[in-house]
């Protein structure tokens, strides 16, 4: 059974030792990805597999397959734009760029989390509403790190994306 990334299959038949993230970037040249600590602490590497964030250095690619997982090629392109991307580039939450596919990923994983009522460590009420305020969404982005410290624009991307709806 394929893998089924960004809508397409891609057969795995690869030593069963190899990470997600090293069979997206070798094996299907999808390196928007990046691969940054290899360890699963800097979230470069955050993909979404059926919706849900997931450090991609941290899975095996042969756990996945029949899984829908969605890179930072999948959610939109340079001519058509995901709503967070192009919130990204208004606030300049980007910087350098290394972290961003990773933190564009968890941020769209987790603005889905919020809407599903999925409660963080800094929600108030665990049976009510998640409201992403500015520290509910800084707690559900401290896994991906930012060496250029652009987190107050892509704070403010994000709310931007929420605040509209999209």
């Amino acid at each position: 059974m394929p893998l089924i990334i960004n809508g397409h299959p891609f057969g795995f038949a690869g030593d069963p030792r190899t990470s997600l993230l090293d069979f997206l970037r070798r094996d299907c040249d999808l390196t928007g990805t990046k691969k940054g600590c290899d360890h699963g602490q800097c979230g470069a590497c955050t993909v979404l597999i059926n919706g849900q964030r997931i450090n991609a250095c941290l899975t095996l690619a042969i756990m996945h397959e029949g899984d829908s997982i969605t890179t930072i090629e999948g959610l939109g392109s340079p001519t058509d734009m995901h709503p967070l991307q192009a919130a990204f580039v208004r606030h300049d939450g980007y910087q350098c760029g290394y972290c961003t596919p990773g933190q564009i990923c968890s941020a769209q994983g987790m603005l889905e989390e919020a809407a599903l009522g999925w409660p963080s460590f800094v929600t108030d009420d665990l049976a009510g509403d998640v409201t992403l305020t500015a520290d509910e969404i800084r707690e559900r982005m401290s896994g991906n790190l930012c060496r250029c410290g652009a987190y107050s624009n892509i704070v403010d991307a994000i709310t931007e994306v929420k605040e509209a709806g999209r």
